[in-house]
């Protein structure tokens, strides 16, 4: 594009400086035959360059029409190729013209050489050159003068030839070429930065794509698994807690009353009791994930079910002999259901107390900023790569549970429009963050 456009811009010039040289040689043709051949012929019968006056007459007219004009060198040839007028006068009957162009100039043609008598290559690369680095040579045949008819040309009498400096009108075709070179390069580079965000942000477009398609085959994948497995299980559970029932209130029965004898009896029922609430447990959370409750939207003061749900866990907590700390304000107030939220609550705070199998403290805070609750631990904490399995059913690291506890947990928060972050405590431990949605 560059060379083509500055090839172009220098036909273009070099056009016009060759239609100038042809205009200002008709002109000197002009001024020659009728200021000097015609009088001199007439006056001295002939021209005669030798002739002192003569050569002075022509070389005043000739200064006088190329005055202005960056001539640098003039000749006049005579019909046989010599040296008839020139500014160095030793040189005339010397000198011949050079072939080719005595025989244009006989054929009646005009023609032009530019030639470059800067030779370093340094010089291609300068916008500003030194004078006469660029010269055009014309050649000219020199005729009487013509008549008014275009089909009757003069005799020709001889040859003119001259240069002129061009050097100017080069500089002007450099400094076009750079510009246009910089505007080319400029346009491409804006241009390659266009196309670069462009096809960044379409790739970034497509990867998010692929990568929604691919978690929504995963999640249709596995409803559609869990979605039999949950059938099942709630008829299994459903058949099995009422006889669950029926045992955990007997065997709490019987450990009440045989409380104060202490012997074989009492534990046995004891132990029956302990296990079948853990087996009722069991089944509740295999219910709650089979058919989850839809949330019944209300004003919550997180506070109070935190509060409740310590309480519920104050046993375990002495056994363990961990501390909870709650930072919880009373206007920490959030629109949800309060049972499924304390559920919520009672679950993280369990998965904590176990996490951390022993004396240790659970820190609870409310951070009105971001509007989230914050639990920490001193546990082993979440690995950032696998909070996807933490919350899968089933899923556990731990060697008993049913694995269904986070994934209770996460069914919950996502029906209240809030959003889970599992994660490690800067201080070490484990992190759960659950951002609620402002009310509106």
């Amino acid at each position: 594009m560059v060379v083509v456009i500055g090839n172009y811009a220098e036909r273009s010039v070099m056009a016009k400086d060759k239609e100038f040289s042809r205009l200002l040689a008709e002109n000197l043709n002009h001024q020659i035959y009728q200021r000097f051949t015609l009088p001199t012929v007439l006056g001295f019968g002939k021209v005669q360059l030798k002739n002192k006056a003569q050569y002075e007459r022509l070389d005043q007219i000739i200064d006088y029409t190329v005055h202005g004009f960056k001539i640098l060198k003039l000749r006049i040839y005579d019909l046989k190729g010599r040296v008839s007028y020139a500014e160095d006068e030793s040189l005339l009957g010397n000198q011949v013209l050079e072939p080719n162009d005595m025989h244009s100039a006989l054929e009646g043609k005009t023609t032009y050489l530019v030639q470059n008598t800067s030779r370093s290559w340094w010089s291609y690369l300068k916008l500003k050159l030194p004078p006469q680095s660029y010269v055009l040579k014309t050649t000219f045949p020199l005729r009487t003068e013509q008549s008014l008819s275009p089909a009757h040309q003069g005799v020709i009498i001889g040859v003119l030839q001259f240069t002129q400096d061009i050097t100017a009108d080069y500089e002007k075709i450099r400094s076009f070429q750079v510009m246009i070179t910089l505007v080319i390069l400029i346009s491409a580079m804006t241009l390659f930065v266009l196309l670069y965000m462009i096809i960044r942000r379409a790739d970034r477009l497509i990867a998010e794509r692929i990568q929604e398609k691919e978690r929504l085959e995963r999640e249709l994948h596995q409803n559609e698994k869990l979605a039999s497995m949950g059938r099942m299980l709630a008829s299994i559970a459903h058949e099995i807690r009422n006889p669950l029932g029926i045992i955990q209130s007997s065997a709490e029965l019987l450990a009440k009353r045989s409380a104060q004898a202490n012997d074989v009896g009492h534990r046995l029922a004891q132990a029956i009791f302990d296990e079948s609430r853990r087996l009722s447990r069991t089944v509740n959370d295999f219910l709650d994930y089979a058919r989850p409750k839809e949330p019944k939207m209300a004003p919550v003061s997180l506070s109070g079910i935190i509060g409740q749900a310590r309480e519920f866990l104050s046993h375990e907590l002495q056994k363990n002999e961990i501390e909870i700390n709650v930072d919880v304000p009373e206007s920490a107030v959030v629109n949800g259901d309060k049972d499924l939220l304390y559920r919520t609550i009672y679950n993280l705070l369990s998965n904590s107390c176990q996490a951390m199998s022993g004396p240790g403290r659970i820190r609870v805070f409310w951070d009105e900023a971001e509007h989230k609750l914050v639990m920490d631990d001193q546990g082993p904490g979440f690995e950032p790569d696998m909070n996807d399995k933490y919350v899968e059913p089933f899923f556990t690291t731990k060697d008993t549970g049913t694995g269904l506890g986070l994934a209770i947990v996460s069914t919950i928060i996502t029906n209240h429009g809030a959003t889970m972050h599992l994660g490690k405590n800067p201080e070490g431990g484990g992190r759960v963050e659950i951002v609620f949605p402002r009310k509106t």
